[in-house]
């Protein structure tokens, strides 16, 4: 396409001069309802666009995706799955694959088979976080529509590393928790709609930076994690012992507080919002209910089956007992069903509803 070769004309640009004093990473997270805006941004994107930019769409473990054929198809620049080890090309759209982090490296795509963040691999703090520790203010991280609360720990590493924070707005998000928790707990430089965000990327990829120091030891420990190295960090998790454990392993939880946000993250790297590990945990509990309620049920089922066998044979008072352990494990199992039936009706947790109410 003449559009896209015009778009390289700029990229071998940016690549002569290194990019060095330039916005040139740009990193974007989505979840539900995030394909549709995806679309939406890469659709208007300029030709020749300067930076690079990085894509994590949460994703089921198993199959394929096609979000880059898809995206290949609506706008300009070039959209490719991410390949470990391939080098970081101007004017290109990098798509992480399934179940894998998608890190930057200094000059080239990683990816990580390292634990899950947020209940989620490809994670999109992972990818933030490793965008900060490598480029610092040259990162652009942007949050799209999406359920709970996973890139809001990456924005606000971002920001520490003195990058730009953007935010979908969430009256334009078809999913708006996402968007609502990155401004309240990141506070980000820009809030946009989709259709607005292309023409602001342009212009913060074409504005300078003034430094490129960065120094946050914290950041670089917690990205190793998601590589999986063959060596974990000697140091424990930051922040204190939680007294939770982790819904994934059953190992402890450290609890950091990051400013107003409230992180958790096991030995093994696995790592948690608060709502995330709520959510987590509502699922184990479920999880849980429905054994015991099973177990139940087929207690009373065994139970009823016995009974019958020994009223055939005339052991009617043996069978009178069986009866009534299977009538006791019916309306223990009845209790269990009513729990399952109010878990389904719960609310979502009030702190994923409230707390970005007032954004200022």
């Amino acid at each position: 396409m003449s559009d896209r070769a015009s778009g390289s004309t700029r990229a071998d640009e940016a690549r002569s001069n290194g990019g060095r004093n330039r916005r040139d990473i740009v990193v974007i997270g989505a979840s539900a309802g995030g394909v549709e805006t995806l679309m939406r941004v890469v659709a208007r994107m300029p030709a020749d666009f300067p930076a690079a930019v990085f894509v994590v769409l949460h994703l089921p473990a198993t199959g394929k995706s096609f979000l880059p054929q898809i995206l290949d198809r609506v706008g300009p620049l070039e959209v490719v799955q991410a390949v470990d080890g391939q080098p970081i090309e101007p004017g290109r759209i990098y798509v992480a694959p399934p179940d894998c982090h998608l890190l930057l490296e200094n000059g080239n795509v990683s990816l990580g088979g390292g634990p899950k963040e947020n209940g989620h691999r490809p994670a999109i703090d992972q990818l933030f976080r490793s965008a900060a520790v490598a480029y610092g203010p040259r990162v652009v991280g942007v949050v799209l529509s999406g359920v709970l609360d996973d890139g809001t720990a990456g924005l606000r590493a971002v920001r520490k590393e003195r990058g730009i924070a953007v935010v979908q707005d969430p009256d334009d998000a078809l999913y708006p928790a996402m968007p609502l928790n990155a401004i309240a707990g990141a506070r980000p430089d820009h809030v946009v709609t989709a259709d607005e965000l292309p023409e602001l990327l342009n212009d913060l990829t074409h504005s300078n930076v003034e430094s490129d120091v960065r120094d946050f030891p914290d950041l670089t420990m917690e990205s190793e994690y998601a590589e999986l190295p063959p060596e974990l960090p000697e140091a424990e998790p930051p922040g204190e012992a939680s007294g939770f454990v982790c819904p994934e392993c059953g190992g402890a939880l450290w609890e950091l507080q990051d400013g107003e946000l409230t992180r958790f993250r096991c030995r093994v790297g696995h790592a948690y919002s608060a709502g995330s590990l709520l959510a987590d945990h509502s699922e184990s509990l479920e999880a849980a209910l429905w054994t015991g309620y099973r177990a139940l049920e087929e207690r009373a089922a065994m139970a009823r089956k016995l009974a019958t066998r020994l009223n055939d044979r005339g052991q009617s008072r043996t069978a009178k007992r069986f009866e009534e352990q299977a009538k006791a494990a019916q309306k223990h199992g009845r209790t269990i069903r009513e729990v399952l039936l109010g878990l389904e009706a719960m609310p979502e947790p009030a702190e994923l509803e409230d707390r970005s109410k007032s954004p200022s």
